[in-house]
């Protein structure tokens, strides 16, 4: 079975930081394509807060530029998201998403796959 497990959320006090952590398993998983932070805020869509190619080419949402940051560790099969100088509006639940590339025997099939999410509370 793949999925993907996210960790690291909680609650802290404006102007503190957090790092989340999203693990991506399973037997069949060959290889792992684009890797992403997504939020949803209560009455709020989900938005795209950071993204990291394969090789490491991050992009920020221009609300987070400057504060967070995404990495990755291929041999662990995870993304990071260290998130510094936390505002009472970064309050959301925080959904890892991954475009994995799955090894079916006779061929190779890439699927994208979402985190059950992990709860960030920002208090003012």
């Amino acid at each position: 079975q793949v999925q993907l497990v996210e960790s690291g959320g909680g609650l802290v006090q404006a102007g503190g930081s957090l790092r989340l952590s999203c693990v991506a398993s399973g037997r069949i998983i060959s290889s792992i394509n684009d890797m992403a932070w997504y939020r949803q805020a209560p009455g709020k869509q989900r938005e795209l807060v950071a993204a990291i190619t394969r090789g490491g080419s991050p992009n920020y949402a221009d609300s987070v530029q400057g504060r967070f940051t995404i990495s990755r560790d291929n041999a662990k099969n995870t993304v990071y998201l260290q998130m510094n100088t936390l505002e009472p509006e970064d309050t959301a639940v925080y959904y890892c998403n991954a475009n994995l590339n799955l090894n079916y025997g006779l061929k190779i099939m890439a699927r994208d796959f979402w985190g059950e999410g992990t709860q960030v509370t920002i208090s003012s």
